[in-house]
């Protein structure tokens, strides 16, 4: 085992006057106890302003549209959300499972764009869509339906404002305010057919949120029509206080039929749309679309295995089709959005796995790879931004330690180094104006909720945006005298790897005392706990309450390269209990731990890892918490579980070795399970099947269902009631 010695600005914590208690009421009230925290920050396609959204001191879930003027360096609100639209926000169910997708909760402006110009800002409120003229500081509403738009977008040149409405792509001539529907299928087959729209294991599981897309001229636009109509319906209930809804749901469980999709270019002068071949085999994704040149169109081509990816080209104006590069795994291939084409000449950067780790490639468009721009046994996280005339590359990653996220860049030829331009340990979020000339960074540590600042590519900050400084008049500064830093470390694991693992010693901390652990984890893929970065509150409530706080990374999850990800194909719930067992093994070595009170809580996946580790490893978990769990992978949808546990119907051993039921009889400590009653994503059906089982078991647990909440159960008094139950629970079982 090796501790880690991580620079945390920790300076002062010591000097804060005598602490105010943290409580849990306290954790989920007005105002954030992470201060201000604005966010969607975007550059002006100009560089003169950063735009961003912002809450409310009042109401941190009440949303305006601000901006900092770089100019003359003032920050100001721009639109008032409740001058445009009072009151409750009746949404769409499509709007409600998109947002749900996104992971955004609140009511007023929750997203926005700009035009390519920077003349003119776009943003949807209440079902309407709203159009911000810079030059008169005026928002004008285009459009008061009954029927909900969204998706919603300025055109490349400013001269349209397109969006999805009842599952059809519309446009609005900006010049003459005239509105035109481009599609008009979208609806048949009883409400299959959506054209534009992202089907839900895009947005759920690739990250997609759209359908369509604008060509740089604004002459065509690409889009996928999706037929949902194989797709399974099942009828699903969400239970409400007062009510029960029975909805109808499309969900594509393993091994069950996707959506057949279409990609389409549409002429918007003759309003005629040309369908591509895509080839063959119908059982296909298409997680990515983009425009290399005007009639230039690129696609990513995803076999149902996604063992296969390959990056396509379109000549628009004939059809044509060719693929420039092909991406295979004997795991899977992971998605990524560091595409980048070139405009002084027929190249683009891309980003593989090849290796094991992510890294960027420079190609031409033939395919022919020009140069590798970055190498090594670590990660890049996203490619950041491009400075074609400078020749340089600036990428987040992951190069001096897994546990901190920094920018970095290197030369567009592949031969000069890399050099890291960020400095402050901790986790650093970019975001580039759109000529490279200079970035946004959300900086945060442990003891350093997220400070916003703007930089010049040097690095040097140029000002503050919010600093959010943990000073006397800040939400948490009553709380920071008694506020823990957590230790970092590493433990050496039986089958020769390193897991990296995150520690809270608690408060007043007696080492001749023995103390209850809460293990906190996560444990699937694409998803990172330990990092230097903030953490949830919750954990750090649980140390001053007299909890050893702890989290280990398993295998399987985030930016420690493939390599440490491919370990849980076809072996979901095995390897990751492996790791988990190496790190209370590690506690036990511990003299200030109580081996016999080590309890373990996650959510989703989390909730996953819960059952699985007190099934499996009940010797070494004697409370256990699952929130929302999977319970059984052929409940879950397509895209995400036979990425990593391949087809059901080709691996039923794996995907039953996999399942918690066959495992649920060797329960040994107390349970608590909890799951919101309108989950759409992980159904409230996963927690039923156990229920049952459990009965059947003769085995005595307890349950708490949340009435009418989805999968990230919002709503600040459910929050509340959700984290105390959990800390009573520990308490009582710990």
């Amino acid at each position: 085992m090796k501790r880690l010695v991580l620079p945390l600005i920790l300076a002062g914590i010591s000097g804060y006057s005598s602490a105010e208690e943290l409580t849990i009421d306290r954790i989920f009230s007005d105002p954030a106890l992470s201060g201000a925290s604005p966010r969607a920050l975007q550059y002006s396609p100009d560089g003169s302003r950063v735009t961003f959204l912002q809450g409310r001191k009042e109401d941190y879930n009440r949303y305006d549209l601000w901006e900092y003027s770089i100019k003359d360096g003032e920050t100001r609100m721009l639109v008032n959300s409740d001058r445009l639209h009072k009151g409750e926000e009746n949404l769409s169910d499509e709007e409600k499972a998109r947002r749900e997708r996104q992971r955004i909760f609140g009511s007023g402006i929750m997203e926005y764009s700009w035009s390519k110009d920077g003349k003119s800002l776009l943003f949807p409120l209440a079902g309407d869509v709203f159009y911000y003229d810079v030059a008169n500081a005026k928002p004008k509403r285009l459009t008061e339906t009954e029927a909900f738009e969204t998706d919603v977008r300025v055109s490349p040149k400013g001269h349209f404002v397109s969006f999805i409405r009842d599952q059809n792509i519309f446009v609005v001539d900006l010049k003459t305010g005239q509105e035109r529907q481009l599609t008009t299928d979208g609806g048949a087959k009883d409400g299959a057919i959506k054209n534009g729209m992202a089907e839900f294991v895009a947005q759920e599981e690739m990250g997609r949120m759209t359908g369509y897309w604008w060509s740089p001229d604004e002459k065509q636009i690409a889009y996928l029509q999706v037929d949902e109509s194989p797709v399974d319906e099942v009828t699903r209930s969400e239970i409400y206080a007062d009510r029960i809804d029975m909805i109808q749901q499309r969900y594509p469980a393993a091994g069950r039929p996707n959506v057949k999709i279409k990609l389409g270019v549409l002429d918007l002068a003759s309003g005629k749309t040309r369908w591509l071949d895509l080839g063959k085999n119908e059982d296909i994704y298409i997680p990515r679309v983009k425009w290399a040149r005007d009639e230039l169109l690129s696609y990513q081509w995803q076999d149902r295995s996604q063992q296969t990816l390959e990056l396509r080209f379109v000549d628009t104006a004939t059809g044509k089709t060719r693929t420039a590069l092909t991406e295979r795994s004997d795991t899977w291939v992971n998605l990524h959005n560091d595409l980048r084409f070139l405009k002084d000449s027929d190249r683009f950067i891309w980003a593989s796995e090849k290796d094991g780790f992510k890294h960027l490639y420079l190609y031409d468009f033939a395919g022919k790879q020009l140069a590798q721009l970055t190498a090594g046994d670590w990660a890049i996280d996203e490619l950041e931004a491009v400075n074609e005339k400078a020749g340089k590359v600036y990428f987040s990653g992951r190069k001096d330690t897994p546990l901190e996220r920094h920018l970095y860049v290197a030369g567009l030829d592949g031969k000069s180094g890399i050099d890291k331009i960020s400095s402050r340990a901790g986790m650093h979020s970019i975001e580039f104006a759109d000529d490279a000339s200079g970035y946004i960074d959300t900086y945060s540590n442990p003891t350093t909720p997220a400070q916003v600042s703007l930089h010049g590519t040097d690095g040097k900050r140029v000002t503050w945006l919010e600093e959010n400084k943990v000073e006397k008049g800040h939400p948490l500064y009553p709380y920071m005298s008694d506020w823990i830093a957590p230790e970092f470390g590493t433990i050496k694991a039986p089958e020769g790897h390193t897991l990296y693992y995150r520690m809270y010693k608690p408060a007043d901390f007696d080492p001749k005392k023995t103390y209850p652990v809460m293990v906190f984890l996560y444990g699937g893929p694409h998803a990172q706990l330990v990092t230097n970065g903030w953490d949830r509150p919750f954990n750090q409530y649980m140390a001053q309450q007299g909890y050893v706080v702890f989290t280990v990374d398993n295998r399987g999850s985030a930016n420690r390269g493939k390599k440490f990800e491919d370990p849980i194909f076809k072996k979901m719930g095995s390897v990751e209990v492996d790791d988990q067992v190496t790190g209370v093994k590690f506690l036990r070595t511990l003299p200030f731990v109580d081996p016999e009170r080590i309890g373990v809580y996650g959510h989703s996946y989390g909730g996953y890892m819960a059952l699985m580790t007190m099934f499996k490893a009940g010797d070494y978990f004697k409370a256990g918490i699952s929130g929302a769990p999977v319970t059984d992978w052929g409940l879950y949808d397509t895209h995400y579980t036979e990425r990593y546990m391949g087809n059901p119907n080709q691996v039923p051993k794996a995907y039953e070795a996999s399942s918690v039921f066959p495992y649920a009889k060797d329960l040994k400590g107390p349970l608590l399970i909890y799951h919101g009653m309108a989950d759409d994503n992980v159904l409230f059906s996963n927690t039923t099947r156990l229920i049952k089982q459990l009965q059947d078991n003769g085995q005595q647990f307890e349950l708490m269902t949340y009435p009418g909440k989805k999968h990230s159960l919002r709503g600040k008094e459910t929050r509340k009631h959700w984290h105390q139950m959990m800390k009573d629970f520990f308490d009582r079982n710990l």
